[in-house]
């Protein structure tokens, strides 16, 4: 019994290490992008693009491809669902407030967490290992500012952006398929979505958005770089930043939309 709660009590306060790391690289980060220009290292708008390519366009294609197959499932459960009570004509009103402020947000985020989370986590693991961030340490660059600002600006960026195409492509799928379920012209749907959504709505979603696209940045570089074990310290990195990034994603999910309904 003893061991066991000596167990808990030490993944606990490691638990608790972590969260004081990440909130301190998160400072760190922020105060580089204000301070940067005055102690001559400003962060670099071509390393923020070259993160943004990599995290949003490059991710553009399986966004698409779960956007739209988000949309098609939602537009069948809410048809066979409402069917029930005979109501399918009222089926834009669930599409379109889950996919704005819940679906939409949270797959892209789960996306970017295993897509680019973990690449994150990977290449500061192996910077970690190799030392080459303490190389940049020793030639006079500091490793936050570096590689992490940009990666942060990067996501911040782009997960809302991806967020707000989800939407669209979303939308478009599930009217594509209640129009011909439903034999109404895509017009009146698209219409119909239009009146009942409100900005508070779209706001919900993004807001959202740019929290995961936060915890992202953050759990992928605290895993990277507190990596030990050599290549095979990689991987557990790696896989760790994903159940991280995916499990932070969900509660806080679930919070956010608690706080904000009440």
């Amino acid at each position: 019994m003893l061991h066991s709660l000596e167990i808990i009590g030490r993944r606990a306060v490691r638990g608790m290490d972590e969260v004081g790391y990440a909130a301190a690289i998160l400072a760190e980060s922020l105060v580089w992008i204000v301070v940067g220009r005055r102690q001559r290292q400003p962060v670099r708008l071509p390393s923020v693009f070259v993160q943004m390519m990599e995290i949003g366009v490059e991710a553009l294609p399986i966004a698409t491809l779960l956007s739209a197959t988000i949309g098609m499932m939602l537009a069948i459960q809410s048809l066979y669902s409402l069917g029930l009570f005979g109501a399918e004509s009222y089926a834009y009103i669930g599409i379109a407030l889950s996919v704005t402020r819940e679906f939409s947000p949270l797959i892209i985020g789960i996306l970017i967490a295993g897509r680019s989370g973990s690449a994150l986590a990977a290449r500061l693991s192996t910077m970690t290992i190799n030392q080459e961030i303490d190389a940049l340490r020793v030639i006079g660059i500091n490793p936050v500012r570096f590689l992490v600002t940009p990666a942060l600006l990067g996501t911040l960026v782009m997960v809302p952006c991806l967020t707000v195409w989800s939407n669209l492509v979303s939308v478009t799928a599930a009217g594509v398929y209640i129009s011909g379920a439903l034999d109404v012209s895509f017009h009146s749907f698209i219409i119909q979505v239009i009146d009942v959504l409100r900005v508070d709505d779209l706001m919900h979603g993004l807001g959202k958005s740019a929290l995961f696209a936060t915890l992202i940045a953050i759990i992928g570089v605290v895993n990277g770089s507190l990596v030990t074990g050599g290549a095979e310290g990689v991987g557990r990195a790696t896989t760790r930043s994903v159940v991280h990034s995916i499990s932070a994603i969900v509660v806080t999910d679930m919070v956010f939309a608690f706080l904000v309904t009440r």
